[in-house]
């Protein structure tokens, strides 16, 4: 036995409590990086990571009734090509940062089905022998703001740890380049064990699929051509590093802010304290005679 209580373990993996209480009550499912880190920390040979790829974690979900048809391609696709812009791409999310993003727009139950449902999508992608998968993140994915500093904190980290998959390539394009050919949008290239090939985009609440062999083709040579011109995986790695730095020197600005904050309000309150005391008149020495 280790004798970790949560709130120690919490901060050597590094995540939230709440996160690890989750985890440890069932109501959370972790990732592979979670149960792999854990093992490391708690000396037990890669038992938890082994387990981890065990378990089915998501034996029912319910997807939105637009995003079914998208869920199963997921669920065969032999390749994946995607560009995202502003938000990561569902399949490389974290729990907390997929809570936070739909927490913006519903609430209480739809909240963890629509969350358990995305988790679903990844575990194919992060397992061993998992589809090829190049995701084109704009920089924006990586500067917008999801629910907190630390949230995006653990999204970069994580976006670093799924970039160590063998089958799973990570590139960002910098903002800066205003050179760059960019798509109009997020949109992914899908290829199905048969040969199919789609194009798939995204409206409000709506999922666009496309199969014509052309528009395929004209999309996968601008994809190509943006790709080329985007840093290496390797480079990019440093843009999400340099990223998560910043998320983290954020999140100890806040804390340092906080803890002035208080000792300017206790410093307040004592002089408040001072001003309310009863005032009590001093004897005063009589002049001599």
């Amino acid at each position: 036995m280790v004798g970790l209580t949560q709130a120690v373990l919490a901060s050597k993996i590094p995540c939230d409590r709440s996160h690890v209480a989750r985890v440890e009550a069932g109501t959370r499912v972790p990732h592979d990086s979670f149960a792999k880190t854990c093992d490391e920390i708690l000396g037990t040979g890669g038992v938890l990571e082994r387990l981890w790829g065990q378990i089915d974690w998501y034996p029912e979900v319910q997807h939105p009734d637009w995003f079914e048809r998208r869920a199963a391609m997921d669920a065969e696709t032999v390749e994946l090509r995607e560009y995202q812009e502003r938000i990561v791409p569902g399949l490389l999310q974290t729990p907390e940062y997929a809570w936070a993003l739909f927490s913006q727009v519903m609430s209480g139950d739809e909240v963890e089905t629509r969350v358990h449902a995305r988790l679903s999508r990844q575990r194919r992608f992060l397992a061993d022998g998992g589809p090829l998968y190049i995701a084109l993140l704009d920089e924006s994915c990586l500067r917008n703001m999801v629910g907190s500093a630390a949230i995006m904190r653990d999204q970069c980290a994580h976006l670093l740890e799924a970039a160590r998959h063998p089958n799973i390539l990570i590139q960002v394009v910098p903002s800066d380049r205003p050179d760059v050919a960019r798509p109009n949008g997020s949109m992914s290239l899908i290829e199905l064990p048969d040969g199919h090939r789609w194009v798939y985009s995204e409206s409000l609440d709506r999922g666009h699929f496309n199969d014509d062999p052309a528009l395929f083709r004209r999309h996968s040579q601008a994809y190509d051509v943006l790709r080329a011109d985007a840093p290496s995986a390797r480079e990019s790695g440093a843009l999400i590093s340099d990223a998560m730095e910043g998320y983290e020197q954020h999140g100890q600005a806040r804390t340092r802010r906080g803890d002035l904050g208080q000792k300017q309000l206790q410093r307040q309150q004592r002089r408040q304290l001072h001003r309310n005391r009863p005032r009590y008149p001093r004897p005063r020495p009589r002049p001599r005679q």
